[in-house]
C-alpha cells in the first residue's frame, strides 16, 4: 500500500504543501488561478502550529475502512480501485459533515470547487492526487516539501525506515554500518531556535 508518510521532526513549517495542494485542485493548477480565480482553491493538507511553535502537516490518511466512507449517506466517498485512496464524487454530497464528524483526525472541510457550478459548499478533502498518481507522480504535497517531511512510498517501508532512523538516534551507536537519514543541521538548527523563543515567550 502507497501512502504519504509524515517526519514530522523535519517540518519546519513552510507551507510549501499546502500551496502546491492549492495549485494542484485549481482549475488551471497555476498560482495565479489559484489564488484569484473562483472559486478560489483551498489547500487540502492543513500545517498546523503546536508547542514551542513545532508544527505537524495533517492530512486524510485513507483510511481502509474509512470511517468517512462507512457513515456517508449518499455514497459520496468511495475506494479509488487503481490507487486504494478515498475519492469524492462533489455531485453526490449534501453537505450534512456526519463525514467530518467521524474523521479520527479532523481533516475534512466543505469549500467550493470548480467542478460544480451550483455554489454549493461540498467535501473538499485531500484525494491523495488520484490524477498524478496515475500518470506515474507522486502526490503535489510531497513534491513540494523540501526537507523530506512528506515522503510517498510503501507504507511498511517507510515505517522501516523512520524506524531504524529513530533506534540510531536513541542509541547513538558508532561505527555502524547502516545508512539511514539524519536530520539535516538547518533543520535541527531551526528547532533550537524556535524552542528558544518559546522560552522566551515564556518568560515575556
Amino acid at each position: 500500500m502507497k501512502t504519504v508518510f509524515v517526519r514530522p521532526e523535519r517540518c519546519i513549517g513552510c507551507r510549501h504543501c499546502e500551496v502546491a495542494c492549492a495549485i494542484e485542485h485549481s482549475e488551471n493548477k497555476n498560482l495565479f488561478d489559484a489564488i484569484s480565480k473562483e472559486p478560489i482553491s483551498k489547500p487540502r493538507i492543513y500545517v498546523e502550529v503546536g508547542i514551542h511553535y513545532l508544527t505537524f502537516p495533517n492530512r486524510c490518511r485513507h483510511c481502509d475502512p474509512a470511517p468517512c466512507m462507512q457513515v456517508c449517506p449518499t455514497e459520496t466517498l468511495y475506494r479509488d480501485a487503481e490507487t486504494g485512496s478515498v475519492a469524492i464524487d462533489y455531485a453526490k454530497c449534501i453537505g450534512c459533515a456526519v463525514c467530518a464528524m467521524a474523521c479520527p483526525f479532523g481533516i475534512i472541510q466543505f469549500e467550493k470547487v470548480f467542478q460544480l457550478d451550483t455554489g454549493r459548499e461540498v467535501n473538499a478533502k485531500c484525494d491523495n492526487c488520484i490524477e498524478r498518481q496515475n500518470r506515474g507522480l507522486i502526490p503535489a504535497c510531497v513534491e513540494a516539501c523540501k526537507t523530506s517531511a512528506l515522503e510517498f512510498g510503501d507504507a511498511n517501508e517507510l515505517i522501516k525506515v523512520s524506524r531504524k532512523d529513530f533506534t540510531m538516534r536513541i542509541i547513538q551507536s558508532e561505527g555502524t554500518d547502516v545508512e539511514v537519514p539524519k536530520i539535516p543541521a538547518n533543520i535541527q538548527a531551526y528547532r533550537t531556535i524556535m524552542k528558544e523563543l518559546a522560552k522566551t515567550c515564556e518568560q515575556a
